[in-house]
């Protein structure tokens, strides 16, 4: 069970968001990631609790902040509640959207399980709903994917394969690169990873 620490800024200007602390494990039912997040003085900002089937799909995304939180799973497209922690401004929203995406490194780990991409595999388009910042407000956003390299590394621990992923926003043309090696997030925009205690689980 992988424990770590990542970094987030903001991939524009590079203004430091914070960091979350991680643990991650494939259990019977698929893959489950779990993480309070900091802010950059190191107060607490909120947490993570995102829960995948063995396809990738969302099957439970908890998602808080300090005046918000959000509860969502994979429900014709995709299905959730936002609302203030005393539930008094609680809305509903449902888009049929392949999975949820997010600041946190769970949603690229999470996506490319559901994509399940090879090197051949042709550029795949999704279409996500994404919950950023501090209000955690929905907007909904179609990206391109695609695996453009696949590399084994030895380790100590023995071998590691790293994936290098290709992923476009489609509103605006942007393209960059995501690096994951089993389920933890190497580098990617916005995202440092800064400790890990354990070596990556391999789907």
């Amino acid at each position: 069970m992988p424990r770590g620490r990542y970094s987030l800024h903001d991939p524009h200007d590079h203004t430091p968001l914070g960091e979350e602390h991680f643990q991650c494990a494939p259990g019977p039912s698929g893959w489950r990631y779990v993480a309070r997040t900091t802010t950059p003085s190191g107060a607490p900002a909120g947490s993570v609790d995102l829960a995948v089937d063995e396809r990738g799909r969302p099957i439970r995304l908890e998602l808080r902040t300090a005046h918000w939180q959000v509860r969502g799973a994979a429900l014709d497209g995709v299905t959730w509640v936002r609302t203030d922690p005393a539930g008094a401004h609680a809305t509903e929203g449902t888009v049929r959207a392949h999975a949820f995406t997010g600041t946190s490194p769970a949603f690229l780990v999470a996506l490319s399980r559901l994509l399940r991409l090879t090197p051949d595999s042709p550029e795949t388009r999704v279409r996500l709903v994404a919950f950023t910042g501090p209000s955690l407000a929905p907007l909904t956003t179609d990206q391109s994917w695609s695996l453009v390299n696949s590399e084994t590394h030895a380790t100590d621990n023995g071998p590691l394969v790293v994936d290098e992923y290709r992923v476009g926003d489609l509103s605006t043309g942007e393209t960059h690169s995501v690096h994951l090696a089993g389920d933890v997030v190497l580098a990617a925009p916005g995202i440092e990873l800064e400790e890990l205690d354990t070596p990556p689980n391999a789907f």
